[in-house]
């Protein structure tokens, strides 16, 4: 049985994402929320909610990085573990491979880590607007590990970006930009966003060329999530090769034949 249905894949290729409930591991999960407190910032008090919100004190000491209302807590990025969680546990891996092709896999060495967005209290709110990473990749994932809010620090996408920003773009996964790509990004500046939201253990697949944005935090929590970028074994080999006339060539057939 596979574990993505065709009606999911196919949401995938229009939307270019795809969110799927309760699929992090609850005794990751666990010690991931520890490992993080366990490092958090002293200005932080985990039973005092008043401490969480930001601005937080600046830091780039490595390999952590903290500032404004972010920290990305890199440290466990590469322990078995936390690469379990977000990447390698085998229900994750095999969507991953469903929409990408089995066996084509590069086994990851490290995962990006944990990024908190802390809650922003009083500040003005502002409006997201949209980019595409700077760095080669194929298949995005995000997962939370604790309960995220509506407006609450959770991932924007635009849907169905993807199908303009891929040709904004000189190589397939390469970061040079068209002189297109500005106007495709105003345009979906004011096109209507998705805010990822919901619970521990839920996740989002995103397309390596869809419209996303963090989001600004307006809820009483800190958002907690984990972050990894998919890519395939001969990504060195495509990353300069010209967007194809078929944007899913470099996918799996399942993905292909999917209309």
């Amino acid at each position: 049985m596979r574990p993505l249905s065709k009606d999911q894949i196919h949401f995938f290729k229009r939307e270019g994402y795809l969110i799927v409930r309760s699929i992090l591991d609850d005794g990751l999960m666990h010690r991931a929320r520890e490992a993080m407190w366990a490092a958090a910032p002293g200005q932080v008090d985990r039973n005092d909610p008043d401490s969480w919100i930001g601005p937080l004190r600046d830091s780039t000491e490595k390999p952590n990085q903290m500032g404004d209302f972010t920290w990305k807590f890199r440290e466990p990025g590469g322990e078995d573990w936390m690469i379990r969680l977000v990447a390698t546990d085998p229900r994750i891996w095999s969507m991953a491979e469903q929409l990408l092709g089995a066996g084509s896999l590069r086994r990851p060495e490290r995962v990006r880590g944990i990024y908190s967005t802390f809650p922003e209290g009083d500040k003005p709110p502002a409006t997201p607007t949209c980019h595409c990473d700077g760095h080669p990749f194929h298949l995005g994932v995000v997962g939370y590990i604790d309960r995220v809010l509506p407006d609450g620090g959770g991932l924007k996408v635009w849907p169905g970006s993807h199908h303009r920003f891929y040709y904004d773009f000189a190589g397939r996964y390469s970061c040079d930009k068209k002189g297109t790509y500005d106007r495709t990004k105003a345009l979906f500046d004011q096109q209507p966003y998705v805010d990822f939201h919901g619970e521990a253990g839920d996740m989002i697949f995103w397309h390596h060329r869809l419209g996303h944005a963090g989001g600004y935090n307006r809820s009483r929590q800190i958002r907690k999530a984990v972050f990894y970028d998919y890519v395939k074994d001969d990504l060195d080999e495509m990353i300069d090769l010209p967007p194809g006339e078929d944007m899913w060539e470099d996918w799996s057939e399942e993905v292909r034949n999917c209309d």
